[in-house]
């Protein structure tokens, strides 16, 4: 039995369209505002210093010697990183700081899909460690699941895992998240909609399900079990595949 569920947060619990069409854009158009007002904030100060070492520089200072002008520049710098999608350490914790403020204003709620809320209270009645891997900051995963449309869920988890832990692209990091978890890797569950991380988790030992979505990118070929919504995955149904078997793309099967 898995002992251990991992979820991915964006494709797999939330709709794509909601991080890219409400929080991406909600956090970019405050970007220079938020800067500017909090901008002597540690925790402002920690999340633009470790864009600064994302971007290969030992220090703020060193990343944009003209301090007068920092907050501008880290301000274009993270705006640059979201046109691009890169998921770096430091905008992460930099959107999650502007997103509590979107939460606390009541401007933000999350949108999870439909199954999602019941089958997280059916697996935590059941005595299963619920956990979240996400390239989001761990700060913006726990502000995320507070506040979501089914009212605050963080009860229902022990753990958060962001790029800190590692790429989610990598088995290291899932080894990592196993050791964390005391738990050996086959009684680990971990869904996502992405193949790659998956591939990752699936090298590392664990046990892993392929979100199939609305509005996801269809997949491309892979080995992993497909679930269309939480509520196929019961907590009798929780037992390990054995042997894997290569899947088509969704839009293809």
């Amino acid at each position: 039995m898995s002992r251990v569920i991992l979820l991915d947060i964006e494709g797999t619990v939330s709709p794509l369209a909601f991080v890219h069409e409400v929080m991406f854009p909600y956090a970019r158009t405050r970007l220079v505002s938020h800067l500017a007002a909090h901008w002597n904030e540690p925790a402002v100060q920690a999340a633009v210093e470790q864009m600064a070492s994302d971007a290969g520089h030992a220090s703020l200072a060193s990343w944009c010697p003209a301090q007068a002008e920092a907050a501008a520049f880290a301000a274009e710098e993270a705006r640059k990183l979201m046109d691009a999608d890169v998921k770096a350490t430091g905008l992460k914790m930099l959107q999650g700081l502007i997103w509590e403020q979107g939460f606390r204003d009541r401007a933000l709620r999350s949108t999870l899909f439909d199954d999602v809320p019941a089958a997280l209270q059916a697996w935590h009645a059941a005595g299963i460690d619920l956990r979240i891997y996400s390239s989001g900051s761990v700060h913006a995963q726990k502000l995320f699941f507070a506040h979501t449309e089914a009212g605050d869920l963080t009860p229902l988890f022990s753990g958060y895992y962001d790029t800190t832990i590692g790429s989610k692209r990598e088995a290291e990091s899932y080894r990592r998240i196993t050791t964390e978890c005391s738990t050996p890797a086959a009684d680990i569950l971990f869904i996502s909609d992405v193949v790659a991380e998956l591939d990752a988790a699936r090298s590392a030992g664990m046990d892993t399900r392929l979100a199939i979505r609305p509005g996801n990118v269809p997949p491309p070929a892979h080995h992993h079990a497909t679930v269309l919504s939480f509520a196929d995955i019961p907590v009798s149904g929780l037992q390990r595949c054995a042997d894997p078997i290569e899947m088509l793309p969704q839009s293809l099967a």
